[in-house]
Parts: C-alpha cells; structure tokens; sequence
C-alpha cells in the first residue's frame, strides 16, 4: 500500500514537475510574441495618428481604405511564415533537420511567386484599387500613394514575415521580438521624421511602413551571419504536396490577419452610406485599436504555436494540452484588462485621433469602441483555438474557424444588422460573428474530446 502511495505521490510531483516547466517556456515564447506583435501593429497605430494629426480626417480616411491591402500582403507573409515553420518544428521535432530544411526552401519559392504579383499590382493597378475600396475625389490621391508603396515594397514585407516565424520556431522568440520591435519603433520615429519636419504627407507615412521590415531583417541578419541558424534552404528532393501543406496550414494564419482587412472594406462602404467620410473616419479609430487588440490575442496565439507543434513532432500531449490551457487562462485574463481600459478611456482615444475636434467623429468613435470591443474574449478564443488545431495538424477544423471569422459570418451580418439598426447594427455585427464562431469552435473540441473516449 505505500509503496502505491509512493508511486502516485511521484507521478504527481513528475506532472507539476512538467507543468511548471511547460508554463515557463509558454510565458516566455507568449510574452515576447505578444510585445513584438504589439510593436508590429503601431506600424499602423503610428500611421493613423500621425496622419490624422498632420493630414485631418481626409487623411485619416485614405489611410483606413488602404489598410485592407497591407492585411493582405502581411497576412500573405504570415501564412507562408505560419505555415512553413509550423511544418519545420513538427519535423524537427521528429529529428527530420533536412526535410524541415526542404521546407524553408519551398516556403522561400512560393514567396517570389506572391512578391511578383504584389510588386505588378502596385505598378499598374493602384488606382483601379484605389476606386474599388471606394475612395472618392477627396482622398483619392493620397489613397492611392498609399496602396502603391505598400504593394511596391511587398519583397520586405514577406521576407521579414517568413524569417521571423521560423527565427521563432527555431527556438530564439527573443531575436524574433527584437527584430520586430526594433522595426516598429524605427518605423514610428521615421513617421514623425517624414510627415512634419520633411512635410512628405502620406508619402512620408506610408515610406516609414514600407522601411520597417528592412530594419527589422537587418536586426536578424547577425542570427545567420554568426550561423546560428539550424535552418537553411535545401533543394533536394521535395514532394508536390509540400506547397500544398504549407498553404493549409498557413491558410488560418492568412485568414485572421485578412478578416480584418475584409472588415474594413464592408465597414467602410456601409459607413460611407450611413455617415459619410466622417463615418469612415471614426471607424479608422477604431479599426487601429482593434489591430492592436487583435495583435495581442495573436501574439498569445502564435507564441504558443512553437511549443505546440515541437511537442505534437515528439508525440508529447500532455505539453500539448497544458500549452492549450496556458493559452486561453491569457485570453481570459487579458479581457479582464482590454475591455475595461477600452470602455472607461473610449473619449480619450478618439480624441487622440481627432486634431480637428470634430463633434460627430468623437461621438461616432466612442459609441462604436464600448460595443464593438465587446467581442474581444470570443475573437481571443477562437484564434487561440485555429493556432492550436494548426499546431496539431489538424488543418480543416482552424480553416473553418478562421473563414466563419473572415468571410461567412461577418459579412452579412454588417449587412443584415446596418439594414435593421443602423450604424448600431455595424458595430453590433463583429461581437455577434466572433461569438457564433466561438459555439462552433466548442463543438470541434467537443467531437475531439468525443472521439478519444471511445
């Protein structure tokens, strides 16, 4: 009898043992994702009240029209990134080092092919772009200055994005955080530079955006010329099925990142019927706000990610499910914070982004935060959850999840919504989708925890 005693008190001691450790290595990859992701979204924080400040609503409102399409270069780059090094950790998990280096080197292939296109849309159909996410004779110009640096400095973009991922998965997330700070902050002090002493106007804004993934490689560079490196491209042998598994796997990462472009653009249309420019305006507060929220959930997401897939790669579960658990005791705590923050300091915000004091604008913005953000517990939980089905390998549930997110709810429920309760109704509709999608999320883990006790 005591020595079954013995037995259980050991196995007992072994699992706090390796909880604790598996809390130790979840804080560290989380917390530096999370101020590294905080740092690459005021990229756009920077922009929005720089612009707004130096360039008015206007300026303010060409600004939020472009950003659709910085979601979709930078949720490109992270959906090659995401997807890539989540397949290089599983193999290194494995002990497989060539076939993860096989990965990097089809990852690498596949962003050339998006570079080109993105460089060729900036060249030749900017303005088309411009017209088609609906900026009008007041902001079209500086709308279309935007979209054509972006797009033209698209390379920088995509590159930093798949370095950064596997950098992070290669088991240096302090490297992966500097680097994205150091761009951010690069790329604030360059806005201020450029938009008032040198008076460039959003050219200046959207230059300083275009130069911070340059500073931020140049910060990881040292990583590989002191070869600190365990990946590197490998040609070899690869199979057709690669490109494809790093497309399913990244493809939620695309899609969380795009959501909120895809966002943007029916706000903006809806809006621009409803309350005008002024209307777009205020929801560019608070599209900027979210971004940052969002990077914040995101951060937890994808700092929990390396730990998830090394661990799936040695058949380790139970790190596994105290990574899950880790991951959504953060999503509970950080909305106790958020929220809160958000609804009590709503008039400070937006009076931050209005130098021109406009009445309608601030009143617009501070209504749509306090219901808007209401949604911020359902949209950390299901990223939290796409992140960890894709760390497993188990592609199809995070692809439903993030499309529900992105593209099948959202939309027409801004549009149902709008129709019904006005520009309520719109802010309404991103708390409504994410706490829909959050039911079905609990379903797949449901079918899963189902499906192991048979």
């Amino acid at each position: 009898m005591y020595g079954v005693f013995c037995s259980v008190k050991t196995e007992e001691n072994k699992m706090k043992t390796e909880q604790k450790k598996c809390l130790g290595e979840f804080l560290r990859y989380a917390l530096m994702n999370v101020s590294g992701m905080i740092g690459l979204s005021c990229y756009i924080l920077a922009d929005t009240f720089f612009v707004a400040t130096g360039l008015g609503a206007d300026g303010l409102a060409a600004l939020n029209l472009a950003i659709p399409v910085y979601s979709l270069v930078h949720g490109t780059g992270l959906m090659l990134g995401m997807g890539g090094a989540t397949r290089y950790a599983i193999f290194r998990g494995q002990g497989a080092d060539s076939n993860g280096n096989r990965v990097f080197f089809v990852t690498l292939c596949l962003s050339v092919c998006f570079m080109a296109a993105y460089m060729s849309s900036g060249l030749f159909l900017s303005e088309k772009i411009a017209s088609f996410l609906g900026a009008d004779e007041a902001v079209f110009s500086m709308t279309e200055t935007y979209l054509k640096v972006i797009l033209l400095f698209a390379p920088a973009f995509l590159l930093n994005d798949i370095l950064l991922c596997f950098v992070r998965n290669d088991g240096n997330p302090r490297l992966s955080m500097t680097a994205m700070l150091t761009g951010s902050m690069s790329n604030i002090l360059l806005d201020y530079i450029f938009i008032f002493p040198m008076n460039m106007g959003i050219f200046g804004a959207v230059l300083a955006t275009g130069m911070a993934p340059l500073i931020s490689m140049a910060v990881m560079s040292s990583y590989f010329i002191r070869k600190k490196n365990h990946f590197r491209p490998e040609r070899g042998e690869w199979r057709a099925a690669m490109p494809g598994s790093i497309f399913s796997l990244g493809f939620p990462s695309l899609v969380t990142e795009v959501s909120s472009g895809l966002v943007i653009v029916v706000f903006n249309m809806i809006i621009l019927r409803l309350q005008g420019n002024t209307g777009v305006a205020a929801y560019g507060v608070i599209a900027n706000i979210s971004l940052v929220v969002i990077a914040v959930y995101t951060g937890v997401a994808q700092g929990m990610q390396p730990i998830l897939s090394r661990s799936y790669g040695r058949g380790r579960m139970d790190e596994s499910r105290y990574t899950f658990f880790f991951g959504i005791c953060s999503v509970v705590i950080l909305t106790a914070v958020i929220y809160p923050l958000i609804s009590v300091f709503a008039a400070q915000i937006a009076a931050a982004f209005n130098s021109e004091n406009n009445r309608q604008l601030g009143e617009l913005a501070v209504s749509g935060m306090r219901i808007y953000f209401t949604a911020v517990p359902f949209a950390g939980f299901n990223i939290i959850l796409s992140i960890y089905f894709t760390s497993m390998e188990r592609a199809l549930p995070a692809q439903i999840i993030s499309l529900l997110r992105g593209f099948v709810l959202i939309v027409p429920l801004t549009v149902l919504l709008s129709l019904t309760m006005g520009i309520t109704g719109v802010w309404m509709s991103f708390p409504a989708a994410e706490a829909i999608v959050s039911l079905t999320g609990l379903a797949f883990l449901s079918g899963k925890r189902n499906r192991k006790t048979k």
